[in-house]
């Protein structure tokens, strides 16, 4: 087929197209809607290192250390010792359920490391938007905490507090529409080819002569009367 041929195949069936792709990408908003939780996070940012006076200087290995502590200090926030500190912390302040969990929290959060910086970035991911923040700070707060007493780390500092997250970061809507569009068009395509490959009918003299192996001595075109517009 050459590409002429394909287009003229996906005129013939711009229906499919017309119907599956709207109908993916209101699906999709749907579920975004109606099915999945609204996720919201909130971020801490922390500064780790050890004091300097005026006579040390900071040197490149002080900070590739500082990245390559990234994954113990992502470790030791994940902790079953963090972990629980920070529950009964919350659940003393009555921010938390007394049935919370401990164990849930793994999946909620996250910590990074600023490029070519000793900032530490605290994630924490929730469906109940002040959950988000009150899990962030108090994470934080442990965190300091705890990786003084572990680590022997003399001089870390949270430098900004969470705040209030006001929208979701999840579903993102705009980027799930986009893919569900992509995702009907190319199904779209898919079942239009397929139809026309599974399409075996004898349509033009062309398919006579190429699938019946047959000359064709002539064709009889239709034509409409003038009186009764019938064919």
């Amino acid at each position: 087929m050459e590409l002429r041929d394909y287009i003229n195949v996906i005129k013939k069936r711009m229906w499919i197209i017309l119907v599956l792709v709207p109908v993916f990408i209101i699906v999709t908003l749907l579920v975004d809607i109606f099915i999945l939780k609204n996720i919201y996070e909130a971020d801490a940012t922390l500064y780790v290192g050890r004091k300097y006076d005026q006579k040390t200087t900071i040197m490149y290995d002080d900070l590739l250390i500082s990245q390559l502590l990234v994954k113990d200090y992502r470790e030791i926030m994940k902790s079953r010792l963090v972990s629980e500190k920070v529950v009964d912390e919350l659940k003393k302040k009555g921010k938390l359920e007394i049935n919370f969990n401990p164990l849930t929290l793994k999946d909620k959060i996250d910590v990074n490391l600023r490029n070519d910086t000793k900032i530490i970035e605290i994630k924490a991911r929730d469906s109940n938007p002040q959950k988000a923040k009150d899990l962030t700070n108090e994470f934080a707060e442990v965190f300091k905490i705890k990786i003084k007493e572990l680590m022997k780390v003399d001089n870390i500092e949270i430098i900004d507090w969470a705040r209030f997250p006001n929208s979701p970061t999840k579903p993102e809507k705009k980027k799930d529409v986009i893919l569900a569009g992509f995702v009907g068009l190319l199904t779209s395509l898919c079942s239009i080819f397929l139809f026309e490959y599974l399409d075996n009918t004898i349509k033009t003299s062309e398919d006579v002569e190429k699938y019946l192996e047959l000359p064709v001595l002539g064709t009889i075109p239709k034509m409409k009367s003038i009186k009764g517009g019938k064919e």
